[in-house]
Order: structure tokens, then sequence, then C-alpha cells
């Protein structure tokens, strides 16, 4: 009969030890973290009982690394993370490294779970965009010892690498860009989310507009998997605020969405309403008008989240060490944003 395939979760219970424990052992670290070698004979002698071969397991039993690294995104189709994904795999096969790469679609359990199977195989390293409530699963890779790169938002609490741009006052002067062609009722439509990024574009919408002593109008959208539901929802909400003359998009998926509902309801951009976005699209800038965007700088961004992690990986750096990198996005202004005098 053959045997139940066993996880380093199962061995684990079954040995009464710690999974990290375990985890060192299989990939040769046990004198490294000082394990005895009585209980690192018990571990293998039953890894091999019950045949456990996780991915790569027997180079990683002679050298300590299997060569991959576990990405996690919210969504690998994306005109943002997928490709910030092909760049870092890119680079990382000039170092010998592959990428092992799974989408979230911004849920926390299934995100959990996919960091679980990359924990299980082995992967020499994370690169991570969070769901919310990520903390503890997160924290429990750092505690094994692992080095993660956590980008493009923030976990408030786990000290980390982090990789991102300046949301914030790339959002405010984006807004500022709006008021001084002579827009006044400004509305931000965005997503209804604690993730960092998006509480920090939110920000900078709302300083421009107190610094200007205008009226805020925000709609929160719910993320939708299926995006077809965002056009109804910004056309009730620019119904009900109709003396509303720009809006700010802090999504570019949002925004295709904003085109279509303007579109619908006869709106002329930037006559009747102007318009900015947040993150480029090779749509904007074919769109008629042009759509004026802030584009987040991909090369840079995916330069400093795998340079990050191999310098971890390879110990150039201590892991103990936590770099924050914030690298500019910039705002390009086309039509869509320009009064016409």
């Amino acid at each position: 009969m053959a045997l139940k395939k066993q996880s380093i979760n199962d061995i684990a219970k079954h040995l009464k030890v710690a999974k990290s424990t375990v985890s060192f052992i299989i990939n040769g670290k046990a004198e490294e973290r000082r394990i005895s070698k009585d209980l690192e004979k018990r571990v293998l002698d039953y890894v091999q009982e019950v045949g456990f071969k996780p991915h790569l397991l027997a180079k990683s039993l002679a050298t300590g690394k299997s060569n991959s690294i576990g990405l996690i995104v919210e969504n690998i189709g994306d005109s943002f993370f997928g490709p910030i994904a092909l760049k870092i795999e890119e680079k990382a096969k000039k170092s010998g490294y592959r990428i092992v790469y799974s989408s979230t679609l911004g849920n926390t359990e299934a995100a959990i779970s996919i960091l679980q199977l990359f924990r299980e195989t082995q992967v020499d390293g994370f690169i991570i965009a969070p769901p919310a409530n990520m903390e503890q699963a997160i924290q429990e890779v750092l505690e094994e010892g692992a080095p993660v790169v956590i980008f493009d938002r923030i976990l408030q609490g786990i000290e980390t690498n982090y990789v991102g741009t300046n949301n914030e006052e790339i959002t405010y002067e984006a807004c500022c860009h709006l008021i001084t062609q002579g827009f006044k009722q400004i509305a931000f439509v965005t997503l209804d989310s604690v993730q960092s990024q998006m509480q920090e574009r939110q920000a900078g919408y709302a300083k421009s507009i107190e610094d200007n002593s205008y009226n805020q109008y925000i709609l929160e959208i719910p993320y939708l998997e299926d995006r077809a539901g965002y056009k109804q929802q910004i056309i009730d909400f620019l119904q009900q605020h109709t003396t509303v003359d720009a809006v700010f998009f802090a999504t570019n998926y949002l925004c295709v969405s904003g085109l279509e509902a303007l579109r619908e309801m006869g709106k002329s951009i930037p006559d009747d309403i102007g318009v900015i976005v947040f993150d480029e699209n090779d749509l904007f800038k074919l769109y008629s008008p042009p759509i004026t965007a802030i584009a987040q700088p991909l090369d840079a961004l995916s330069a400093g989240i795998i340079d990050t992690l191999m310098k971890k990986i390879t110990k150039k750096e201590t892991r103990n060490s936590c770099d924050r990198i914030i690298v500019p996005s910039s705002l390009i202004i086309r039509q869509s944003s320009i009064r016409k005098k």
C-alpha cells in the first residue's frame, strides 16, 4: 500500500518538533542552526522512511539551495504585475535562479496557501505583493530565516525589505496639476482597500483638496474579479455628484471602466470632465483624447526587488538588515487634463 504523501507540517507533527527545525534539517542547515546530531538523524531517517521528496530536495540537501524564488502577486495578468514579473524573471535567470509564481486575486486565504506551498517546495527566497492580513504568515517565514522582499504595498509591523513608489507625493502633484488647469470639483475613484498603496494615493488626493479648500468627492469600490461591475458604480456616483468636473482614477483598470462610463454618459473629455489615472497603460496613449497618467517605473522597481533579494540570498548583505527602496513615479501630462483656453 502506498504511503500517504507527507508535508513538512506532517513530519513536524509526527516527530513533535517545530516545522522550522524540520525545514532547516532537510535543507542541510542543521549545523548552522546548532541542531543536535541525534535530532538531525531522527528527522532524516523519518524523511527517508516516508519518502518525503519536495521539489528539488536532492539539490537542497546537498547545497541548501533550490535556486528558485517564490513570487506572489495579486494578478499575474495585470498590466502592472505582469511586466514586473517578467522583468524579475529575466534578471533572476541571469543569476541562475528561476521564478515560481502565482496570483492571489486579493484573497488572503489563497495567498497564505500559496505561501505555504512555496515554503514546502523549499524556495530560496520570497517576493510578495501581499493582500491584507498576511502579517502572521509572513512573520513565520521570516522566523525561519528565509529572505523576503515585499513590494507595492507595506504590511505594518513586519520588519522586512520593501520596494515601492512615492504614491502620496505623486498623487498630490497630479491633483495640483488639475487644480492649476482650473478644475475645482475633483473626484477620486479608488478601491475600498486598506492596502497601503491605495491609502497613500487617497491621502495625496485629500491633502491637495484640503490645501486648496475644495470639497472631496470619493468613491470607494470593492475589489471585483469581474471588472465589468465597476462601470455602473461610476455612472451612479457621477449622476449623484453632477458638479464634478474632473476625476482621478486610483488604478488603471478603474480608469478603463471610468472611460466606458463617461462615454455612455455622453461626457466629453476634458471639456465636460478632466481625467487623470494612476498607472500608465498603452491604452491611455491611444485613447482620444490621450489620458494623463502617472507612470510607475517598472524597470527600476523590478531591478530593486530582485537585486535586494539576491543580496540577501547570496549573503552579500545580512538578512537581518532591512532595505526600504522608494522609486519615484512620474506624471505624464496629456490632453485629458488640459483645459482648452
